[in-house]
């Protein structure tokens, strides 16, 4: 049996960098185009834009937390979707290097996923999406006799929300603890159809964004969000703000975090993946350690440490999985001892 299996992607990560790749803020314009964070990434229209050197990584949510998993110590597994190319296989060799067992999937016409990221000065990413391979798995070819494992996290990307529903369903019965990052698809079916499957996850991972799509709560309401989720949600719900830190709520306390800071911000692609997986490989090891009730609060606060640790070990280096910490690192690395936590019941 594996510690835990991740489900989701694996993809193809270019990285294109270019001073001339700008940020904007302008709340006011943005949102009424549907860009709820009002925020966007701009270029010249019509110009030729200089960019410095490619780089080539891997990437995927599946992978992504599968590394953070088994760099943290655990017996891990990944299942995903690829293609049968130079891309695919050189996925495969990733997880060999990384010792993660391969449950994946080889798909003989579809192309592996590839998404080509645009890098601006301050490590802010916008990132274009071939998904391939990656939203093409059937339920066929999911080997559920090998989905044994104690935790699975899954981030199903484009995966047809029936086959996710047997998934967890499967999971669920037996006794697997389930972490959920939910895909667009997801969301835009709405808490309240997607109830009965929250009901099942032990801890669930969205971003300010997607809380308040999923809710359909005005994004700036954050207290409203964490009220209509910790209605629907079985177990831990954690919701991440980027720079501004994040929230976790257990039903009884709601922990308000702040982030560390990295070094020097390179590369914002995987720290998503780095910050819920670290929360649950955290949770998973105190868990091992204390044999104690999941939502202890020693618990929780450990957790919500490693995660903003490895999400900003992982910004300081391009590469969605490059800066993923090990456990021996976060153990014996000062500067991820300490983060102010400010923790308040619940009424």
């Amino acid at each position: 049996m594996f510690d835990v299996i991740t489900i989701g992607t694996a993809t193809r990560d270019v990285f294109l960098r270019s001073p001339l790749f700008t940020n904007i803020k302008d709340p006011k314009h943005f949102k009424k185009m549907g860009i709820i964070s009002g925020e966007a990434t701009c270029f010249a229209l019509g110009s030729k834009i200089g960019i410095e050197e490619p780089v080539a990584e891997i990437g995927g949510a599946a992978v992504n937390a599968a590394i953070t998993f088994s760099k943290q110590g655990f017996k891990t597994a990944a299942l995903f979707k690829i293609g049968d190319d130079e891309t695919g296989k050189s996925i495969i060799q990733k997880l060999k290097t990384e010792k993660i067992a391969n449950l994946g999937v080889v798909d003989k016409k579809i192309k592996t996923a590839y998404s080509a990221i645009l890098l601006s000065p301050d490590g802010e990413r916008t990132i274009l999406t071939y998904r391939g391979a990656s939203e093409a798995i059937k339920e066929k070819e999911i080997p559920f006799h090998k989905l044994k494992s104690k935790w699975a996290y899954i981030s199903p990307s484009q995966m047809n929300f029936n086959l996710v529903k047997k998934i967890i369903d499967r999971f669920h019965k037996q006794k697997t603890f389930i972490a959920l990052n939910p895909s667009s698809l997801m969301i835009k079916i709405g808490v309240k159809k997607l109830f009965p499957v929250l009901k099942k996850i032990k801890v669930l991972i969205l971003n300010r964004e997607e809380a308040s799509y999923l809710t359909g709560i005005n994004y700036d309401k954050k207290e409203r969000i964490f009220r209509k989720l910790n209605e629907a949600v079985g177990g831990i719900f954690l919701m991440t703000d980027g720079k501004n830190g994040a929230w976790v709520s257990d039903n009884k306390n709601l922990y308000q975090a702040t982030a560390f800071k990295p070094s020097k911000a390179i590369d914002e692609t995987g720290s998503g993946d780095a910050f819920g997986s670290g929360f649950v490989a955290g949770l998973m090891r105190k868990n091992e350690e204390c044999r104690k009730n999941l939502c202890n609060r020693g618990n929780i606060e450990y957790a919500v440490r490693l995660a903003s640790a490895n999400a900003a070990s992982n910004i300081e280096q391009i590469g969605a999985q490059t800066g993923i910490l090990t456990r021996k690192e976060f153990k014996q690395n000062r500067k991820w001892k300490k983060l102010p936590i400010k923790i308040t019941k619940i009424m």
